[in-house]
Parts: structure tokens; C-alpha cells; sequence
């Protein structure tokens, strides 16, 4: 259990039971709920933020044989949480100031601490179940894995698009998702110098969203039918991987993936009517190789190199262009994603110290992006880009209580070429093209622009961590400090890679935990984020305004745990 900061409390509980030799079942438990730490200048609501988590899980395992066990677990979980949903006005030094018509006073805030919501409350609520089975056989010269799962999530939620006070758009969002997947894994022995795995796999998913104008309110007698859209997605894939040992000290491996995905019964609503305005499906196949050699010049070292073909399949931009005056209800034709990743690795791990670092470049075609326009998120392909850089970590323990880790990445991520970027401009400053377009509460337009050698969305060119844990007897028990400082430097979370900047932050968490004898319970002291740093987690972006989600501040707290 535990309390902090807000008035947030957790609870988990988890229990076994052995029925026979052979049989067990699990329960687990979690709750959580809060108070959140934003407050409405509208109505100054402090609890604007008020959220209420619960979830379950049921569990059993069995060997029906000596070679057959299974698997089954069932899960419920209920969200009622808003938090995502809450941004104060967005305001930048590269863009300026986002708010509706250049800032009615009173009618926003850039506060990280509030919001102004207008009129009526922004919500999320999700019930989600989730069926999972596993079965394992032991076929002799293979082990054959089955997984099999079915997830049910409804979903809604209202949002204000113009992050003010003003009552300009509310969009109601209720979404209906339903996924079936099923794959199968057979797996050789282990002893021989050659190893491999084969699978198929099955995954369909139907996608399904209802658009409202929640300006009136988002109880089901308020809402007005705005339009909707719904797809199902069917992938089919088989698989091969295998790895020779010729020495013991030089590895290769080999693999190859063949999809075929479609996306089939998909349509659009018009606005205001429903009627659903079928599109023709779409399907494409691929084949994704990936090879990977591997030298070992001593137990404690491994040098690697390795070379991977990488696919996201094609998509039908029914939720967006195919819904959208601007481009004549013609959808856009969004390409499948393709990237080739090269990646040199080199791990070290002996007498307490671990190390490992790794050098990438991964090359993109046709980067699937994300735009956001009047009531409509759009799907739009970036040309080309590219990511290279290095990564790495090191853990070493000074003592068998005392240890230390360290990790950082640099990353170098571009827009090669970007024909048609999305850049957000003022009504008042764009070209009159564009500006034609405006009217109705719309404050900002997209200006198409052609890129060259720009930043990728939300890509910091520098991170990196530094932690470190100490453990001591203490009163019987044991007592552990431990603490976490992470860095990113700065990004930008404009599709377009260079509109609202993110400076760089700091995170630090730290904890104190005593454990009794046997580490039967435990109690903590806990703060998170103890410097109180604020940064921007989210740029939220339309045509009638911009918003600005904030990381959490300081919080603290007590934990206690114990078990049966």
C-alpha cells in the first residue's frame, strides 16, 4: 500500500494457491486513486484532475501431462482518469503564444498547474478485458509454444481542442476495439551447434470510433453526432530463425519474416448524418530478412553485428483526409513504412562490473506521421529520414551492497526530405491560400512545406542516467537507498520536427526501504521527480488552439508491503 503526494493511494495484492501437484491459481489486485494536481481558473476546481484505477487478474496453470502444460489468465481493468486530457495553453519560444484568436485575457493560462476547460469537463474512462493461453508441449526434438489472445477495450473520451475557456470545439471521442491473436512457436533443442525457431502468427484487430460535439455536454443526451470511422486490420505472418555455432567463439544467425496484411470493411461517416461511406480495402505482403553475426573472444566478452529489415504495413486514413473538406474526401495514400537497421555491439560482464555499448544507423522510407487539423488526426508518409548514433552502460558494484549504473545515448535523427511537412501558421500570417480556409473559431491553418535535413518528432539527441542502490543490516532487517537522475536534451513535438521546442530536463527519484527479517514486509519513503522539474510531456495541436501537458510535480510519499 501507498500514500503520497495529492492524496494518491495505491493498493496491490497478489496471492497463489497450489490446488494439487499439478494445478495452481493466482489473484492479483490493483487500485489507485488521486486527487491530481491541476486546478481549473474557469470554476477554480482543485480536483479537476481526480482520477479512480482499478484492475484484476485471475490465473491458472496446470500440467495436464508430463510434456503439456497451460496457462490461462483472465483481466478486467476500469480507468477513470482525465489526466491526459488536461493541457494548459500551449506557449513556446520558437511558436509563441497558442491560444485561440492571440489570447482573450482570462480565457487561458499557461500555468503548468492549470487548465481552463470551459464549460464542460474533460473525460477518459476505458473497461478493457483481456483472455490470454499459453500452451506448452514437449514434441521430443522440439518444444512447441501456442499463444493465444483476446482483448476488448471501450473506450471515451471528450477533449477541448481549443485548450481556453472558450467553448469553441469539444470533441467527443468514444472508441470500440476489439484484437484476436494467435501465434505459434516451435523451437529446437538446446545441445546442438545449430538452434532455431519457427512460427506463425495471426492478428486481427476492428477499430472503431464515433465522433460527437461535446460542446453541450458529454452525457449521451447532449452530444451531437459529428461522424466516426472503423477499419479491420488482418496480418498473417510465418517465420524462420536459426543460429550455427562454427566455433564456440563465432556465431551466425539467420531469419526471415513473410507478412501479408489488409485492411478490409473499412469506412467513413458524414458529418452530421452517419451514413457510412464505404473504402475500397487495401493489401500488401513483404518479406523482412535480419542476420546477425556474433564473435565471443573470451567468456566474458561478445562483439556483434547485425543487419535488419523492418515493415509497418499500409493504412487507411479513414479517421482522417477521407473525412476532410480540404482534400475532397479523398483519402491520403499512406505508404508502408520500411527501414533497414545496422547496429555494432560489444558486451563485457565479469568480477561485478557490466558493460555494453552499441553503434546504429537506421535508414527510413516513407515515415508513417501524424497531423492534426479541425476535428480530424490525419496520416501523412515523411519522405525519407534517417537515425544513426551510439548507445551505452555500465553497472559495477563496489560492494556486495553497494553498486552503481550509468547509461547514455546519443542519437542523431533527421528528416532527409520531408515534401509536404505540416507546419501550423496563424490565420493571421498565412498565405492567403490558406488563410481562405479559416473562419468558424479556427485560429491556426497547415501550410505544407517542403523539409530538407531537419529533426525528427520527439527525438532528444542526447539522454542519459546515473543511479546507483546501497544496501546495510539495519535493525534486524535491511535497509536499501537507492536513486535515480535521468537527462534528455531538448526536442520538438511538431510532426514537422521543428515546431514546440522542449527544452532539455533533469528527473531525479530517490527511495529509502526497510526490509524486516525474511523480507516478509517492507516499508518506504519514496519522492519522485524530488527537484521539481517541469517540462512539457505532450504538445497537443489544432486548428483551434494549442495545448501543453506537464510532467507531474514533486511528489512524495509513504509504502508498505508485506506478505503471507
Amino acid at each position: 500500500m501507498t500514500y503520497g503526494r495529492y492524496n494518491e493511494a495505491k493498493a496491490e495484492a497478489y496471492s497463489n494457491r497450489v490446488i494439487s501437484d499439478r494445478v495452481a491459481l493466482s489473484v492479483e489486485a490493483q487500485y489507485r486513486r488521486g486527487d491530481g494536481w491541476r486546478r481549473d481558473i474557469t470554476n477554480n476546481n482543485r480536483r479537476v484532475g481526480d482520477y479512480e484505477n482499478w484492475s484484476f487478474r485471475l490465473g491458472m496453470k496446470a500440467e495436464l501431462t508430463d510434456t503439456i502444460e497451460i496457462l490461462l489468465r483472465y483481466k478486467h481493468s476500469d480507468v477513470d482518469d482525465p489526466s491526459t486530457m488536461l493541457a494548459s495553453t500551449l506557449e513556446t519560444s520558437d511558436f509563441g503564444l497558442g491560444a485561440p484568436f492571440g489570447g482573450i485575457p482570462g480565457t487561458y493560462t499557461t500555468a503548468k498547474n492549470r487548465i481552463a476547460s470551459g464549460s464542460v469537463a474533460e473525460l477518459m474512462r476505458a473497461n478493457t478485458d483481456v483472455l490470454q493461453g499459453t500452451v506448452r508441449a514437449d514434441l521430443g526434438f522440439a518444444d512447441l509454444t501456442s499463444y493465444s489472445q483476446y482483448r476488448s477495450e471501450n473506450t471515451d473520451m471528450s477533449q477541448d481542442l481549443d485548450y481556453s475557456g472558450l467553448d469553441l470545439f469539444q470533441l467527443g471521442l468514444p472508441n470500440r476495439n476489439e484484437t484476436w491473436s494467435q501465434e505459434f512457436l516451435l523451437t529446437s533443442k538446446a545441445g546442438s551447434r545449430l538452434q532455431w525457431t519457427a512460427g506463425l502468427f495471426y492478428f486481427e484487430n476492428t477499430d472503431t470510433y464515433i465522433t460527437f460535439i461535446d460542446n453541450f455536454g458529454n452525457d449521451p443526451n447532449s452530444r451531437v453526432r459529428l461522424g466516426g470511422s472503423s477499419t479491420t486490420v488482418k496480418s498473417y505472418a510465418a517465420f524462420l530463425d536459426a543460429t550455427y555455432e562454427f566455433t564456440p567463439q563465432l556465431f551466425l544467425t539467420l531469419g526471415g519474416r513473410y507478412s501479408r496484411d489488409k485492411v478490409v470493411d473499412a469506412y467513413w461517416n458524414r458529418q452530421f448524418v452517419a451514413t457510412e461511406v464505404p473504402v475500397p480495402s487495401i493489401s500488401n505482403d513483404k518479406f523482412t530478412p535480419r542476420a546477425v553475426l556474433r564473435y565471443k573472444p573470451t567468456d566474458q566478452t561478445s562483439i556483434y553485428a547485425s543487419f535488419t529489415k523492418g515493415y509497418k504495413a499500409a493504412l487507411l486514413d479513414v479517421g482522417g483526409s477521407c473525412q476532410t473538406p480540404a482534400t475532397n474526401f479523398v483519402c491520403n495514400d499512406v505508404r508502408p513504412e520500411d527501414i533497414n537497421a545496422y547496429e555494432l555491439g560489444f558486451k563485457y560482464e565479469d568480477r561485478g562490473l557490466s558493460f555494453e555499448a552499441a553503434a546504429f544507423y537506421y535508414d527510413y522510407k516513407n515515415l508513417q506521421v501524424s497531423i492534426f487539423r479541425t476535428a480530424t488526426a490525419e496520416l501523412i508518409n515523411a519522405a525519407t529520414s534517417e537515425i544513426y548514433g551510439l548507445d551505452g552502460s555500465v553497472r559495477y558494484e563496489v560492494t556486495p551492497g553497494f553498486q552503481i549504473n550509468a547509461g547514455a545515448s546519443y542519437v542523431h535523427a533527421r528528416y532527409k526530405r520531408f515534401n509536404n511537412a505540416p507546419i501550423y501558421v496563424r490565420c493571421t500570417e498565412a498565405p492567403p491560400e490558406y488563410a481562405a480556409t479559416c473562419g468558424a473559431g479556427v485560429t491556426f491553418v497547415v501550410v505544407p512545406t517542403t523539409l530538407e535535413d531537419v529533426t525528427m518528432q520527439r527525438t532528444p539527441e542526447f539522454t542519459g542516467f546515473l543511479g546507483a542502490r546501497y544496501e546495510t543490516e539495519m535493525a534486524g532487517g535491511e535497509l536499501a537507498l537507492s536513486g535515480n537522475l535521468f537527462y534528455s536534451s531538448s526536442l520538438f513535438f511538431g510532426p514537422s520536427g521543428i515546431q514546440f521546442r522542449q527544452g532539455g530536463y533533469e528527473t531525479l527519484a530517490l527511495r529509502a526501504q526497510w526490509s524486516g527479517p525474511d523480507a516478509r514486509y517492507h516499508v518506504a519513503l519514496f519522492g519522485d521527480n524530488v527537484t521539481n522539474s517541469r517540462y512539457r510531456t505532450q504538445a497537443q495541436y489544432s486548428s483551434y488552439g494549442m495545448g501543453a501537458n506537464w510532467s507531474q510535480p514533486a511528489t512524495y510519499g509513504l509504502e508498505f508491503g508485506v506478505k503471507f
